[in-house]
């Protein structure tokens, strides 16, 4: 058997775990720069489900929903979020509830009722907003979100990611947030 052991002076221990997280840090801004960039691309496609999920909620005999600022922002946060550090979940990367961090953006300051609610997913690039509806409607937890009569609003993000890392196996992916609310 032979042991092989390796010394390293205490600056050069230091300098290498300051090139490492340079490195990250760098390789973070970029695709965060990146996703931010490409996510200013689908401003359109936002638009287009939200008039989706609005004109299914009108054939249903459901209110239309208004756009929500707040909510715009907390979709926003979660599909780069996710996109950016490559795993699919309600949850925040840190373990933080859905609703938890939709009321970061979405306060119930003020109302004595609040309630909300998420619909997500991710696709190829191409993904439409009819073929994200038809995602959606296929299934029962989210078509209960479509259909759940008390919403009131609506935030949307679609963002479009080049080289997805985790969960998405480097693939370039379209990540849709859609987050419901109603207080009052």
């Amino acid at each position: 058997m032979v042991r092989v052991e390796t010394t390293f002076n205490r600056a050069a221990l230091h300098l290498a775990v300051a090139l490492v997280v340079l490195t990250a840090a760098g390789l973070l801004a970029a695709s965060a720069f990146a996703t931010s960039r490409s996510e200013k691309n689908l401003h359109t496609l936002n638009h287009q489900v939200f008039a989706a999920v609005n004109r299914f909620r009108a054939a249903h005999g459901l209110v239309k929903l208004r756009e929500a600022a707040g909510l715009d922002r907390s979709a926003r946060q979660h599909s780069l979020e996710m996109g950016r550090l490559g795993y699919f979940s309600h949850s925040s990367a840190n373990g933080t509830s859905f609703s938890t961090r939709i009321l970061h953006y979405y306060s119930t300051a003020g109302f004595s009722h609040w309630m909300v609610g998420e619909n997500m997913l991710w696709a190829s690039p191409g993904v439409s907003a009819a073929g994200a509806m038809k995602w959606w409607i296929g299934s029962p937890e989210h078509l209960k979100n479509l259909l759940t009569p008390q919403w009131r609003q609506m935030g949307v993000s679609a963002v479009r990611v080049l080289h997805a890392p985790g969960v998405y196996q480097g693939r370039r992916v379209t990540i849709i947030t859609t987050d419901f609310g109603a207080r009052h």
